[in-house]
């Protein structure tokens, strides 16, 4: 009796030992795997001339209005985000206002309150980023030409994705807004070219180009490195 008893135990404990070993296996299916590619992962996206436009793209939203702002450009200015932005960079600071649907509309009391900020005797300028400025050139052109007309002494800056040669090839709405800036921040955040401490720009390949200048020379001109 006590010899059937214990070939029966060996039997089970042997059975649980080969289904144990079994579900080992199965829990981990990658330990035969050798070398594995590595995913790649897409920077940003790359488009067209005129293929984004702000009249098919653009509802007219911003996602916020900070002043004052002593980090996205020379002096103490008004920084406005915009709503909306198609290059989607890797790791982007801003990447919870990509969404065009996303943010609040930008209206006569908003574009008010920004002016009133503005006019102060101590604010250098405004600042233009997003999202994409340039994809949201239906309100931005109409706020520029307002800080022209009432605070002419007020530098404008803005950062875009587009590359200063892209911008050169794109829409009218696109040129129209370079030319009323004095300073543009280009090309997308690349996180493999991390600038480091660099004040204005998230990548090196990123330049601070002289608008003015480089219209009128036609050729590309850094305000600064």
């Amino acid at each position: 009796m006590r010899g059937s008893i214990h070939v029966r135990c060996v039997m089970v404990f042997s059975q649980f030992q080969n289904i144990k070993k079994k579900d080992d296996y199965m829990t981990t299916p990658n330990i035969h795997i050798k070398n594995p590619k590595p995913t790649k992962i897409k920077q940003f996206a790359n488009p067209e001339p005129k293929e984004w436009l702000a009249k098919d793209l653009s509802k007219g939203l911003y996602a916020d209005w900070k002043f004052p702002s002593v980090s996205d450009g020379n002096g103490v200015r008004g920084s406005l985000f915009v709503s909306g932005c198609m290059f989607h960079c890797h790791n982007c600071f801003n990447a919870s206002i990509w969404n065009f649907n996303n943010g609040k509309p930008f209206t006569k009391d908003v574009q008010d309150k920004i002016i009133q900020d503005l006019s102060h005797s101590y604010v250098q300028g405004l600042t233009l980023l997003g999202g994409e400025p340039f994809l949201n050139t239906n309100i931005l052109i109409p706020l520029i030409d307002r800080v022209r007309k009432e605070l002419p002494t007020k530098d404008i800056w803005s950062w875009s994705g587009y590359t200063w040669e892209e911008l050169l090839k794109d829409s009218d709405d696109k040129l129209e807004m370079l030319s009323k800036l004095d300073v543009l921040v280009d090309g997308r955040f690349d996180e493999r070219l991390k600038a480091g401490d660099h004040p204005f720009r998230g990548s090196s390949n990123q330049r601070i180009i002289d608008v003015p200048a480089s219209l009128k020379q036609h050729k590309l001109i850094k305000l600064m490195e």
